[in-house]
């Protein structure tokens, strides 16, 4: 073990054990180089004379560019655009995520947590949360309503064991107590569950309320009580889009101090929120205690980007500051908010209108980019081809029965003519 990765694993030791225990095998052999190309090149930004160091061109003191790129470009300053942004992401910018968090996410006030480390958009946050913290057969924990890319981020890639429990009760609520229950199963396991929990949830579009946003922070608590240690990784794709009652923040603030045993991480990005889906901007934050843990779990991310991707796209970085920072931001970011309320309220008042009862009950949603079909008659994959094929509507189907679809996509007065032209579907294939 390289004696870096040694040092942050002492830290963490000595002042946060549990945590030393969740890491993989991986996550333990990580570290940053303090050491080499990059550490040399960043002492030789005071040489006086001439800076031989790093793999970039300069011309006339800036940045070499190509004028037919920059002239695209042109309300930017080369020094923005075109040399490497550090591994760890562009400061300005983790500092203006950092007060965005704590602007948006009451609960995070007063609360221990690092400074946001910029991803290459949101599954590069996920990816480097499977690769630090997820060896073979450690679980986990996802509801049964899901992103399909988690079972290959987490089971395909580390060979986690990928254990679901199902999203709602019987009364269409959050099944917090399933997931305590699947919390503990894992007790004489691996005494180690990885618990992602995805809100607006894709597939369905379904936010917890304020009293089962509590539940579910309960259940954790309960879990790691029996002495389960929970790495607690809230996936916050779709943050901020919340149309209807619901809690209306993140669960990271709340699980960030509530247990010894639970570690909490937040992914996020500008992706979704910011409607840059584009630029591939995204966040993983830590929150601990002690500076000393932030710092080991930080240099360890920073490793894994240094030994993946080397650093994400400096352009993306600086057009999302840009934003952060403008005057209009907010103004314009309330604007589109409303369209897409409105899309979800039209698609609601459509499927409460009663005429496709027959054919299919939705699941609970009020956030969030999808809803789905639960299909009473047909199969969701023969749905699909059908409505692809015959009536020119695509949509997504996952497993027997549901229909994922994004009315996120659809202009306000198409949404009526696309449920009409799906239920079309549905009886174009009963009569198959």
């Amino acid at each position: 073990m390289h004696k870096l990765a040694a040092q942050l694993n002492d830290t963490l030791q000595q002042q946060a054990p549990t945590v030393l225990n969740m890491l993989s095998n991986l996550g333990k052999e990580m570290y940053y180089p303090t050491e080499g190309i990059l550490s040399q090149s960043a002492e030789a930004k005071s040489a006086k004379k001439y800076n031989a160091t790093i793999g970039t061109a300069l011309e006339n003191g800036k940045p070499m560019h190509l004028k037919v790129i920059q002239d695209t470009l042109s309300a930017y300053e080369p020094t923005d655009l075109y040399p490497y942004a550090p591994p760890e992401g562009k400061a300005e910018l983790r500092q203006a995520w950092r007060k965005k968090m704590l602007k948006e996410n009451p609960s995070l006030e007063g609360k221990s947590f690092g400074t946001p480390v910029v991803t290459n958009a949101l599954t590069h946050g996920l990816s480097i949360v499977a690769d630090l913290f997820a060896d073979s057969n450690d679980a986990l924990i996802i509801p049964d309503k899901n992103w399909e890319n988690y079972d290959m981020v987490f089971g395909i890639r580390r060979g986690a064991n990928v254990v679901t429990y199902p999203l709602y009760d019987d009364n269409g609520l959050f099944n917090a107590q399933a997931l305590k229950e699947a919390i503990i199963a894992q007790k004489d396991a691996t005494g180690k569950a990885i618990v992602l929990l995805n809100f607006p949830n894709n597939p369905t579009g379904y936010t917890p309320t304020a009293a089962e946003g509590d539940s579910i922070v309960q259940a954790i608590k309960e879990a790691a009580e029996t002495g389960v240690k929970v790495v607690a990784v809230t996936d916050d794709a779709y943050f901020s889009l919340f149309f209807e009652d619901s809690i209306t923040e993140s669960l990271f603030g709340k699980l960030a101090d509530i247990h010894e045993n639970v570690l909490a991480i937040k992914i996020d990005g500008a992706t979704k929120e910011e409607y840059v889906w584009g630029f591939r901007v995204g966040f993983i934050t830590f929150a601990a205690q002690s500076e000393d843990v932030l710092h080991a779990l930080e240099e360890k991310a920073r490793g894994i980007i240094r030994a993946t991707i080397s650093s994400g796209p400096h352009p993306s970085q600086t057009f999302v500051l840009k934003a952060l920072q403008s005057d209009e931001f907010e103004a314009q970011k309330q604007q589109k908010f409303d369209i897409m309320k409105g899309r979800a309220l039209k698609t609601k008042a459509v499927l409460d209108s009663g005429k496709y009862n027959d054919a299919w009950d939705y699941y609970p949603f009020n956030s969030g980019y999808f809803m789905c079909l639960k299909l009473k008659t047909v199969s969701s994959d023969a749905l699909r081809k059908v409505a692809l094929e015959q009536f020119g509507v695509g949509a997504i189907a996952l497993g027997d029965t549901d229909l994922r679809v994004a009315f996120s996509c659809i202009e306000e007065e198409g949404i009526e003519e696309l449920f009409d032209l799906l239920y079309a579907a549905v009886k174009a294939v009963e009569t198959k």
